[in-house]
C-alpha cells in the first residue's frame, strides 16, 4: 500500500483525509463522551445522510443541480440538525436527552423518503454510507483539512470553557462562561466533522470513530489531557490500519477502520485488567 500511495492520487487523497479524520473525530469525541452525548453523532449522521440523499436526488432529477456536490448539501443538513438539537434541548430543559432521538428519527425518515424517491441505492450513495478509498477527491481532502483546522482552533481557544461545560455545566454558567456560544460552536463543529468524514468512514460509521478510541483511552489515561492524546493516537492507528486492510482486501474502509478501533479497545480493556491483577 505504501508504494501505491505515491503512485496513485486517489490513495494519497484517501490517506490524508483519513489521517485528518483520525485527528478530528476522537478530539471532539472526548468532549462528547464526557458530556454523555455519545448518540449525538448517530443523530447528526442520519441527518447528514438525508442531505446526501437529497443532493443525489437533485443531481439526477434537475440538470441545473448536476454539478452540486452532495457533500456540501449534507453539511448544510447536518448543521441545521445540530442547531435543531440545541433548540430542542432548551425546550425540553428537564429532558434534554429527548432532542437526540427526535432529530435521529427525523433524519432517518427523510433519508428513507429521499432514497425511495431516487429509486433506491446507487453506487454513490453506498460510498457515502460505508466509505470508499477511491471516492475521495482533492476537494474532499481540502474540506477535511479546513474542518480539522477549525476544530483545532476552537478547542485550543475555548479549551477551559469546554472543560468546565463537560464536567459541570452549572458551575460554568455561574463562572461567567458564555455557554450558549460555546454550545453553538461545538455542536456546529461536530456536525461539520461528521459530514467531512463520511467519504472515508461512511456516514453510518463515523460515530464509532468518535467514541471507540475514547472508550479505549478512558481505560488507560490518568488525566483529561492524556485521554485526549491517547484518543487521537488510537484514532490514527485505527484509520491507518483500516485503510491498509481496505486496500489489501478490497473492502469498504468504514468497516475495516471501525473493526480496527474495536480491536484497539479490546487490547485496552485487556491491558487494564492485566494491570489490575
Amino acid at each position: 500500500m505504501w508504494e501505491a500511495i505515491w503512485q496513485y492520487e486517489f490513495l494519497r487523497n484517501a490517506f490524508v483525509a483519513g489521517v485528518l479524520t483520525g485527528f478530528t473525530a476522537p478530539l471532539l469525541g472526548v468532549f462528547i463522551v464526557v458530556r454523555r452525548l455519545s448518540l449525538i453523532a448517530d443523530a447528526l449522521s442520519h441527518v447528514t445522510l438525508a442531505g446526501i440523499a437529497a443532493g443525489l436526488l437533485l443531481s439526477s432529477s434537475a440538470p441545473a443541480a448536476a454539478s452540486w456536490n452532495p457533500l456540501y448539501i449534507g453539511m448544510g443538513f447536518s448543521v441545521v440538525g445540530s442547531l435543531f438539537i440545541e433548540k430542542l434541548r432548551a425546550v425540553y430543559r428537564h429532558y434534554e436527552e429527548l432532542a437526540i432521538p427526535i432529530v435521529l428519527s427525523s433524519g432517518l425518515g427523510l433519508s428513507v423518503i429521499f432514497i425511495s424517491m431516487a429509486n433506491g441505492f446507487t453506487t454513490d450513495l453506498f460510498s457515502y454510507l460505508f466509505g470508499s478509498v477511491s471516492a475521495v477527491s482533492r476537494a474532499d481532502v481540502w474540506t477535511a483539512f479546513a474542518v480539522a483546522a477549525a476544530a483545532a482552533i476552537v478547542i485550543l481557544t475555548f479549551y477551559k470553557e469546554l472543560f468546565l461545560l463537560s464536567f459541570d455545566e452549572e458551575y460554568a454558567r455561574v463562572s461567567g462562561v458564555r455557554t450558549t456560544l460555546i454550545h453553538f460552536l461545538f455542536i456546529v463543529l461536530v456536525a461539520l466533522v461528521i459530514a467531512a468524514s463520511m467519504r472515508i468512514v461512511g456516514v453510518l460509521l463515523i460515530s464509532s470513530l468518535m467514541t471507540l478510541p475514547v472508550a479505549a483511552s478512558i481505560r488507560i489515561a490518568k488525566s483529561f489531557k492524556q485521554m485526549i492524546g491517547l484518543s487521537i493516537l488510537f484514532g490514527e492507528l485505527a484509520v491507518i490500519a483500516g485503510l491498509w486492510a481496505a486496500y489489501e482486501l478490497d473492502w469498504a474502509p468504514g468497516g475495516t477502520i471501525v473493526i480496527a478501533a474495536v480491536v484497539i479497545l479490546l487490547f485496552a480493556l485487556g491491558w487494564k485488567r492485566g494491570r489490575q491483577r
